[in-house]
């Protein structure tokens, strides 16, 4: 289609190019419509049509059309009209390709977001562990520093009472020395 538009467009501009003169009367193209209804070229009779310059023109371009259309303007166009297809193909085969990595993209993000949960709740329960441990083994030394301090108190009281009881003793016989030499004889 594309060929017949290019061989189409070739004739009219044929047809529609005004005579060019150069010196002395030298035409390039004849005057089309002279040609065509008095059979002349510059005002003198054509014996035979085929020797009207316009008419050679016109057939040589038809000879030549056809066989350049079919060695070179159809193989160009199809070969320009495959790399259009295969064009865009690529750029289905890119979208879709787009499409793909989006989506996997997609389920990567949404991976990392449960791992970073999941690891969150893990530290969060490590952590928690961690206090709870430490609560017990705080407990357990408190209850260990209690029972020292009770058992260090129970002793103290112990040695007080034995101090005292051991002072009480002193302190009498003391009394009785002190008293025995104030009155000066030994008391019973």
């Amino acid at each position: 289609m594309t060929s017949r538009l290019l061989a189409l467009a070739a004739l009219g501009i044929a047809l529609a190019a005004a005579p060019a003169h150069a010196a002395e009367g030298l035409s390039i193209f004849p005057d089309l419509i002279e040609d065509l209804m008095y059979g002349t070229h510059g005002g003198e009779m054509l014996a035979a049509p085929w020797r009207s310059t316009w008419l050679q023109l016109v057939v040589l371009f038809i000879v030549i059309v056809f066989p350049l259309n079919a060695w070179i303007f159809r193989p160009v166009l199809r070969t320009l009209e495959r790399r259009g297809e295969k064009i865009e193909g690529a750029r289905q085969k890119a979208s879709t390709l787009s499409k793909q990595a989006d989506e996997v993209l997609g389920r990567y993000e949404a991976a990392v977001g449960v791992a970073r949960r999941d690891a969150e709740s893990v530290r969060r329960s490590a952590l928690e562990g961690a206090r709870q441990e430490q609560a017990r083994i705080s407990g357990a030394a408190r209850a260990a520093a209690e029972r020292e301090v009770a058992s260090a108190r129970v002793g103290v009281a112990g040695a007080l009472d034995s101090a005292r009881a051991s002072l009480r003793g002193e302190t009498e016989r003391l009394a009785r020395d002190a008293a025995a030499q104030v009155l000066g004889r030994q008391l019973p």
